[in-house]
């Protein structure tokens, strides 16, 4: 991987000097290439182990500060995610170059997947397969949530009210069928008054 812990720190504001960076566009490139061929039934939990854990370009609580603003601009979450972190790092250059790590060679291999499945779909093997697949992703996604719930014993939300926030969230939109953007506006404008407060 051309992309490596010993990389070049980052200068850039709001960053740990200490913290690595992507050393070219190229590595740039070519890391959220890797990420996104890893990313079957679902990225969330392949980014966060490689950009925090592997590659160490951002902490724990970086990571997620990043997201929730990901996801609450249109588009998918993880492209809002890549093209904030190369606009981080390089510029407008470094967006789009994350932009086409993450979807050019998979989009490749997404069409060549489309045809083959197109012809096997009605096997019974093959659809066992991707229920089985998509048992591991929900287990990927858990898992990542949990690990990013340690966040919140740092955050300057109190942490009950961190809690119940996500507990709110989780009920509206897994059970209520409640649409994200009636959760999202008040429950994330609620938790931005209380980081407020908490910050002051």
């Amino acid at each position: 991987m051309t992309a490596s812990p010993s990389a070049i720190p980052a200068s850039v504001p709001g960053s740990s000097p200490e913290r690595p960076r992507p050393a070219s566009l190229t590595a740039l490139f070519i890391a959220f290439t890797l990420l996104a061929l890893q990313g079957f039934g679902g990225v969330l939990a392949v980014v966060q182990r490689e950009v925090v854990d592997r590659r160490r370009w951002l902490s724990n609580e970086e990571f997620i500060e990043d997201w929730a603003v990901a996801q609450i601009m249109p588009g998918p979450n993880v492209v809002n995610l890549a093209m904030m972190l190369g606009a981080r790092w390089f510029g407008l250059a470094g967006a789009l170059t994350a932009l086409a790590g993450l979807l050019a060679v998979p989009l490749v291999v997404v069409l060549l997947l489309a045809l083959v499945h197109a012809r096997f779909a009605d096997n019974p093997h093959v659809a066992g397969a991707l229920r089985g697949m998509a048992a591991v992703s929900a287990g990927m996604i858990a898992a990542t949530g949990l690990r990013m719930a340690a966040t919140l014993a740092r955050n300057p939300v109190p942490l009950v009210f961190g809690i119940a926030i996500a507990a709110c969230a989780f009920v509206l939109l897994a059970w209520v069928r409640v649409p994200l953007t009636w959760v999202l506006f008040p429950l994330g404008g609620l938790g931005c008054l209380l980081a407020w407060r908490g910050l002051r």
